[in-house]
């Protein structure tokens, strides 16, 4: 058996597994050179017959952006909401900002027999931005009164025609009464404005059409040349001398001798 083995007649099964362990040598360092070549080095990938052979490094192409991520050059759009300003909010219904002078007078006239507040305010007085939201509730438990805002910035050369010089200021209106109520108020003084609504505010049979501003303000109006106003007085007004003598040759007459000094002006026919 010795002699068999020796001289390689017989098998052997050591012989059989160092053949088979040259052969999985040979087929590991196949998958070596494979795995070589695809195991990538920091931000390249690597081809290589390692060890004896040469390494190729190719820049890794970077992963495309989903759709809803790019966006074109220079068509980038950013859209940032505009900040509601401070006057603006909790407005109702019944509250408007005005818009001019002619704005302001015809806003009284087509008022009617109801109850307008004009609210004389400025952007940056302290008071006014304070006041603001209790204004706004009362405006809310009383729908038939009609709320104006005059933006005092905006507005400046009219508050002056106005004599309006202290924020924040209110003027009350009513039908044929004109100005019933004018005054200064807070809000540690709000009280004031809630009697003037109050003393004011109830429903009550017209007299007559809306006054609105007074002669004197119009004029004001319209004498200023920052003001796109204009004002025509009412030509019903005669001198009282001359609505007397009119009077005093109607029949019924006659009347005493007019005073020298009556120079009143007064509606004709009243």
């Amino acid at each position: 058996m010795a002699e068999a083995l020796c001289s390689g007649s017989v098998a052997s099964p050591c012989g059989e597994v160092g053949v088979a362990f040259a052969a999985g040598r040979v087929r590991g360092a196949a998958a070596a050179a494979a795995l070589a070549e695809s195991v990538p080095i920091g931000g390249y990938s690597s081809k290589s017959t390692f060890p004896s052979g040469r390494v190729a490094l190719t820049e890794r192409k970077a992963r495309p952006l989903p759709r809803n991520l790019e966006a074109a050059h220079g068509q980038m759009n950013l859209t940032i909401g505009k900040a509601m300003r401070w006057w603006e909010k909790c407005l109702q219904p019944n509250m408007r900002e005005i818009e001019s002078a002619q704005d302001l007078a015809d806003s009284l006239l087509n008022a009617g027999d109801k109850l307008v507040v004009v609210d004389f305010f400025s952007p940056g007085c302290g008071g006014c931005r304070a006041l603001h939201p209790k204004i706004a509730q009362l405006a809310e438990k009383n729908p038939e009164v009609l709320f104006l805002q005059v933006n005092y910035e905006k507005h400046k050369s009219m508050c002056y025609s106005l004599h309006v010089h202290v924020l924040p200021f209110f003027r009350f209106y009513r039908g044929a009464q004109g100005r019933v109520s004018s005054f200064s108020c807070t809000n540690a003084t709000i009280k004031k404005f809630k009697d003037a609504l109050a003393k004011h505010g109830p429903d009550r049979c017209g007299l007559g059409p809306a006054k609105g501003l007074e002669e004197s303000e119009l004029m004001a109006l319209a004498a200023n040349r920052d003001l796109n106003f204009t004002y025509t007085p009412n030509q019903d007004l005669v001198p009282i001398a001359d609505a007397l003598l009119k009077e005093a040759a109607a029949p019924g007459g006659p009347w005493l001798p007019l005073p020298a000094t009556a120079t009143q002006l007064f509606i004709q026919g009243s």
